[in-house]
């Protein structure tokens, strides 16, 4: 559940801070006061700021979650496939694993059928909200075995390009893709990582540093 704590002048201050922070009105949020302001001795030493925790009521968000989940379903169902949902949310971000039968088909040649519906759910999930949140779909834990796959190759071809003094182009992937390369040779003292290109032909170059 998210949540914000607000010190302002005077409780009233405090909650609209508060509400302008979450984008929320009031009726979408619970809020607790912690504290009344004061003005202390003679009004000069000794005051005290008021203190609001505003959290975003249960509902809103279960309400998000459940879209979401309607939203996959129907695309997967459209496309002949049952899945199963499991939910993992976060501050920011949803995590939605897919499982069930024939997952290989919504997956895809190196998961681009599944970067394409984490794209599609995107937008038709937050296209009527007011705090986009992102979505990260998975299938058979899919997005795990690719990163670990990634980050091998990474440290393979980086020890070639350290052999061989040449630099290594690898082949076109997606943002997140290119990502775990580059965050996986970040702290490798000989080689650099850079990418060139237009999407979706984006590539990750590994070469000597300078």
């Amino acid at each position: 559940m998210k949540s914000v704590e607000i010190y302002a002048r005077n409780v009233e201050e405090a909650i609209n801070e508060a509400l302008l922070q979450l984008d929320k009105t009031i009726d979408e949020v619970d809020i607790e006061i912690m504290e009344v302001s004061s003005k202390g001795f003679l009004g000069i030493l000794g005051g005290k700021q008021a203190k609001v925790r505003a959290s975003v009521k249960a509902d809103n968000e279960d309400n998000f979650v459940a879209e979401v989940g309607k939203v996959i379903g129907d695309i997967t169902g459209a496309m002949g496939i049952s899945t199963d949902i499991k939910t993992e949310e976060k501050e920011e971000y949803l995590k939605m694993t897919l499982t069930g039968e024939n997952m290989g088909i919504l997956i895809g040649r190196r998961g681009e059928t599944l970067d394409a519906l984490q794209y599609l759910v995107n937008l038709i999930a937050n296209k009527n909200s007011t705090e986009r949140k992102k979505i990260i779909l998975d299938a058979e834990g899919y997005r795990q075995r690719r990163e670990d796959t990634l980050t091998s190759l990474a440290y393979r071809l980086a020890e070639r390009v350290k052999k061989t003094k040449q630099h290594v182009v690898l082949e076109p992937m997606n943002p997140q893709e290119r990502r775990i390369i580059h965050t996986a040779l970040q702290d490798d003292l000989y080689v650099q990582t850079l990418s060139e290109g237009q999407e979706p032909f984006r590539k990750v170059v590994i070469s000597l540093k300078k």
